[in-house]
């Protein structure tokens, strides 16, 4: 039994290669989900702590899954993950705009809430596009160097001499890279130094820039005339 597991981890490229950490898109995931809890509770559903507990129990089965070898599994519970925030993250903007008219919040709750929201935007489209290109970190795990994807980043565009004589000539984007990405389009609303080459990265980059001019332009905006 134990010879046949050998067998697996030999044949299998991602196991044969250094594999992507995972806990920066944890701890990202952890942040967005904690992050619910300083919202007022006009921008919240159902008690404040229920959401971060959803997002928790999913978090925790995705570890072990990984840990234990079914990618698949924790392929799912990611992609469960990064639904539940995308969700979470909508309704709140959605019932912030709608508070904003009542005047129920106070304008120092509007600028708190108008910041949770957007950090939480960063870390929410980071977390997708790192589950998204070129397959997910497990398939870019299995290819040494990255070569092919959804984001040109400045690494792709160097010849293998250059790479090599950097030292990165294995080099492949990680969850800080696309954090990266995400807090640019969130601030400069463009992806800046990295071009995006996949339909479906730029319907999502469009997505998040629309969700952070609201939150910055309009909510924050208003939250400071008001003081």
């Amino acid at each position: 039994m134990d010879s046949l597991k050998t067998l697996r981890r030999a044949e299998d490229p991602a196991e044969q290669s250094e594999r992507e950490p995972r806990w920066p898109a944890f701890i990202g995931a952890l942040a967005a989900g904690g992050l619910y809890t300083a919202l007022p509770d006009a921008l919240t559903l159902g008690p404040r702590w229920l959401f971060p507990a959803l997002v928790l129990a999913l978090l925790i089965p995705g570890v072990v899954s990984y840990h234990t070898g079914r990618h698949r599994l924790n392929a799912v519970f990611g992609f469960a993950v990064d639904g539940l925030l995308t969700v979470g993250l909508i309704i709140s903007v959605i019932l912030l705009i709608d508070a904003l008219p009542t005047g129920k919040e106070t304008p120092q709750q509007l600028l708190l809430s108008a910041a949770s929201l957007w950090i939480t935007n960063i870390l929410v489209f980071a977390l997708w596009y790192w589950r998204l290109d070129a397959g997910g970190p497990y398939q870019r795990d299995k290819i040494p160097g990255h070569s092919d994807g959804a984001f040109l980043f400045p690494q792709m565009t160097m010849s293998k001499e250059a790479l090599r004589e950097a030292g990165q000539q294995n080099w492949s984007p990680n969850f800080i890279d696309y954090l990266f990405l995400a807090f640019n389009t969130s601030t400069a609303f463009s992806p800046t130094d990295v071009p995006v080459l996949a339909g479906w990265a730029k319907i999502l980059m469009m997505l998040q820039s629309l969700l952070s001019l609201l939150i910055i332009a309009l909510l924050a905006a208003r939250a400071v005339n008001i003081l």
